[in-house]
């Protein structure tokens, strides 16, 4: 009988443990520590249509798997109110978990984020973080709900959602992994450094990390900008900038392709397209906006000392971020909310000197240090990093000093750590030509299961629904270098080599190994 039972879990592409699984409807009565369960449904096959973040339409996905469905409210303080969901594929889990993380300020679950990984066979969960408003006013005289936000949701959801995993299957994940980018690669390396026991491998893509640094930076760019009369740049002067930054770089890395492999070998100076003669024309940059070039691409210092490094040449496609009239929510209300706690902070009146000190006080809890990676590595944990060369948000430089800190100052750390730097990416996805397209998380769970780290992401750049190029993502710090032969929009064509002496780490941020002026 045990074998005709098991030849039919087969055949069904169940689990051998969903034999003496708890019914998915029976979990709303599971009883778990300070939470509620909400909700507990089957989903079955086909297209579903799942609530908007933060009150928006609805969201269709088309062609889900069948599932269960479990909703959750956590409170670990009087204060909380996190949201979690936990889906469970109803047959062909493969045994693991796989969490997702958010964006921004968060406040909403991920949904499409848990749609690809359960059409990927995994148990999957997400969490809003305690709060579904949208900016940072939610924290204002919440000091427990900015903690819910800054780390203790993510850890507080891995907890419930691997209890829910162990009573639905009858068995707890044989791997569990995180899964972010943006706010959800820095909450990745907060539950490494925190909780190293949570996951078993990390995807921390263009992590935005030690926010203090970042968001005193970007306030003071827009600052500088808005005080340089005229420095402002429309669509045009920006084309017009990274059209030439390609024209005399492209080529540097061996192709011609609208890729820039490697920006740190790209010397070009903004200066060379500045007006002459006194009338300013559609083919050239007024000073002022030369000026706004060049503050886009340095670091930030304060003191004497820079703290956070400037942009790469490659990314001015999307500088109009930096050149408008005001910061976005994620940098003003940082200051006004969490800093300062005053909701009529003007943020046109920041002092990097003196506001740098009490941004890295105020944001210890929502940052990582590279150097407390320890725990996480000795127990057997890998993190892959990535992060675009375009992106115009979140400085690259800060994700080569994060990983280039971590080699420091971690004992098997070369061992544990892997990061890949996308070229012509922005942030997180995206980019003009840009092979944005590859599965981060594969490359991880090959890796922790065969303990051979990925020596090469295949990747690709697809439009309208069709491949246009495919190349290989290189570790750091090796560049995709064609062979000479073939198409250069096939991966095949090109092998993994050592990175220029040129792209050697720069423009070093005060976080690592560096002391900041106070």
């Amino acid at each position: 009988m045990r074998i005709v039972q098991a030849a039919i879990v087969v055949a069904l592409g169940m689990t051998p443990a969903a034999e003496a699984a708890t019914p998915c409807e029976e979990l709303a009565a599971l009883a778990l520590p300070a939470a509620t369960i909400d909700m507990a449904v089957r989903v079955p096959a086909g297209d579903v249509t799942l609530p908007g973040g933060q009150g928006g339409e609805g969201q269709t996905f088309a062609a889900l798997p069948a599932f269960c469905r479990v909703a959750a409210t956590l409170r670990p303080t009087s204060d909380s109110d996190i949201k979690i969901e936990v889906w469970l594929p109803s047959s062909g889990w493969n045994g693991k978990l796989q969490a997702v993380g958010n964006g921004g300020w968060a406040g909403s679950i991920s949904y499409g984020a848990m749609v690809t990984a359960l059409k990927a066979g995994y148990a999957t969960t997400s969490t809003d973080t305690g709060h579904t408003s949208p900016g940072g006013a939610f924290v204002h005289g919440h000091p427990e709900k900015l903690a819910d936000f800054s780390w203790r949701s993510v850890h507080e959801m891995t907890v419930k959602a691997k209890a829910v995993i162990d009573a639905h299957y009858g068995q707890a994940p044989s791997r569990s992994y995180f899964n972010g980018c943006s706010t959800g690669g820095k909450q990745g390396l907060i539950e490494a450094t925190r909780f190293p026991a949570d996951y078993d491998g990390i995807v921390a893509g263009d992590p935005a990390n030690l926010r203090a640094y970042r968001n005193t930076w970007q306030v003071s760019v827009i600052n500088q900008i808005q005080k340089n009369p005229g420095g402002a740049m429309a669509r045009e002067e920006l084309e017009l900038l990274h059209g030439a930054v390609m024209n005399a770089c492209d080529a540097i890395d061996g192709v011609k392709d609208g890729l820039l492999e490697d920006p740190k070998a790209c010397s070009f100076d903004p200066a060379t397209l500045a007006c002459t003669g006194g009338d300013a024309s559609a083919a050239c940059l007024t000073p002022a906006q030369v000026r706004s070039a060049k503050i886009l691409l340095s670091p930030g210092t304060v003191g004497g000392k820079a703290y956070h490094p400037g942009l790469e040449r490659g990314s001015e496609l999307g500088w109009s971020l930096w050149t408008s009239a005001e910061p976005s929510s994620q940098q003003s209300e940082f200051f006004r909310y969490v800093v300062y706690e005053n909701p009529d902070f003007d943020w046109t009146a920041l002092d990097p000197e003196t506001a740098l000190p009490l941004a890295v006080e105020a944001a210890k809890a929502d940052s990582a240090e590279a150097n407390d990676l320890g725990p996480f590595i000795e127990r057997g944990g890998q993190i892959i990093l990535y992060h675009g060369w375009a992106d115009p948000t979140v400085a690259a430089q800060a994700s080569i000093n994060y990983y280039t800190a971590a080699q420091a100052s971690t004992p098997n750390a070369k061992d544990s750590i892997r990061m890949f730097l996308v070229p012509g990416m922005g942030h997180c996805r995206g980019g003009e030509g840009a092979t944005d397209n590859f599965d981060a998380v594969a490359a991880l769970d090959a890796w922790v299961e065969t303990g051979r780290a990925p020596t090469r992401v295949h990747a690709t750049n697809v439009t309208n629904g069709r491949v246009n190029r495919s190349r290989p993502l290189c570790p750091y710090p090796q560049i995709a270098t064609y062979t000479g032969t073939g198409s250069t929009d096939e991966a095949a064509n090109f092998v993994c080599a050592a990175l220029s002496p040129s792209a050697a780490p720069v423009q070093r941020s005060g976080h690592q190994g560096q002391s900041v002026p106070r």
